[in-house]
């Protein structure tokens, strides 16, 4: 299975027309995140058969030089934003990474799914392309690795990431939940989470290699 036959059978059973000619509007009057060529990257850089963790994100970022199409990454020479350095601090809490970079291309290299459930929004305005059509599109991304993937951990961040657990087969996968990594709510649960480890751990029970959390050169 890969992505462009699990795209084809989304845009089978759903209609984006009135979402795709939302954002050609949006992309031609407004400043939209990500650029156009980045708005599925998380899709480009994690093949579907390399899908060994889901990181749930929410829209993406909407300052300028930071969404590059992978929810909680920002693009290499962008401001950390405080939600990834809660993560990083966490990180380094549970298994020793001090990460120096605020992109996780690597991360989804490793296999690593990081997928906002909106996949575009208006510059400085938080929340701007919600329901024109997103959610539909991500709820079926989720479903369609829970059908066919087997295995995988769902780290699921946060209430809205946690209503999602609907879509998710929880007897062949396996789920992480916090609380959001936010300063609003990093300090209710989601410090000494160990979701990093705690997924490794899954990962090596069922017989896979081990997410690379770490930046290369780490151990």
């Amino acid at each position: 299975m890969e992505w462009s036959e699990i795209f084809h059978d989304i845009t089978e059973r759903h209609d984006f027309k009135a979402m795709h000619d939302f954002l050609e509007k949006e992309y031609t009057t407004q400043v939209v995140y990500p650029d156009k060529e980045n708005i599925y990257q998380a899709f480009d850089l994690t093949p579907f058969e390399n899908i060994k963790v889901v990181i749930l994100g929410q829209d993406p970022y909407h300052g300028p030089n930071q969404a590059h199409g992978l929810a909680f990454s920002v693009q290499p020479n962008a401001k950390f934003p405080p939600s990834l350095r809660n993560m990083y601090q966490e990180l380094e809490d549970d298994i020793g990474c001090h990460r120096t970079s605020p992109h996780l291309q690597d991360w989804a290299r490793e296999g690593v799914l990081l997928l906002n459930t909106v996949l575009t929004v208006r510059q400085g305005e938080a929340h701007s392309h919600k329901d024109i059509g997103w959610e539909t599109f991500t709820d079926e991304i989720i479903k369609a690795v829970s059908e066919y993937r087997k295995d995988v951990v769902f780290i699921l961040w946060g209430k809205p990431a946690q209503q999602k657990i609907k879509l998710i087969d929880t007897s062949k996968h396996h789920i992480i939940k916090s609380p959001h990594p936010s300063p609003l709510s990093a300090y209710r649960g989601f410090f000494g989470s160990k979701p990093y480890s705690r997924a490794n751990e899954f990962l090596e029970s069922k017989g896979k290699t081990p997410i690379q959390w770490c930046e290369s050169g780490e151990s």
